[in-house]
């Protein structure tokens, strides 16, 4: 007679720091200003989160990888609607600013096409903050509690009923 046992299935957390530094093969702008620094893109965007807004590597780290999780849901499932508060769009900006950095995010996640950001005036308060880290939990990333609490209520007012918008 043979047994035959089935392994547990193991949840493996996706990585926004492996997901962000796949982009690097294919950064075509600017790869001087970008890729003669040495850094990896992690590093580099934690490097001008920290120039320009954010006060300790930790904190920047936080809100990159979760701004990072954010732009590649978006990217993947333009069905769903989601948004983030005001802390994780800092990590969010950051990536779109960079912008030989956000095309070649858009080129590996979005299928090569250009994901526009176009954001409301007035903030919502319809709880998608909330929704969305519980969406980025169901689909392997591990939202950082915390930065996606703290604005739970008050979304960022960006136009997701667009396809190629978020």
């Amino acid at each position: 007679m043979t047994v035959i046992s089935e392994q547990p299935a193991v949840a493996r957390t996706r990585d926004p720091r492996d997901l962000l530094n796949a982009v690097a093969p294919r950064l075509r702008h600017l790869t001087v200003n970008v890729l003669d620094s040495g850094l990896t893109v992690w590093e580099r965007e934690i490097a001008l989160l920290l120039r320009d807004e954010v006060t300790t590597r930790e904190t920047a780290e936080r809100i990159l990888s979760n701004g990072v999780m954010y732009v590649i849901a978006t990217m993947e499932h333009p069905e769903v609607h989601l948004g983030v508060g005001k802390v994780v769009d800092i990590g969010v900006h950051q990536l779109i600013l960079d912008t030989p950095v956000y095309f070649a995010l858009c080129e590996l996640y979005n299928g090569g096409e250009y994901k526009h950001h176009a954001p409301f005036i007035q903030r919502r308060n319809d709880g998608t903050v909330t929704s969305t880290a519980e969406f980025l939990r169901s689909i392997g990333f591990d939202p950082d509690e915390e930065l996606w609490s703290r604005d739970g209520a008050n979304c960022s007012p960006c136009d997701s009923k667009v396809p190629d918008s978020h």
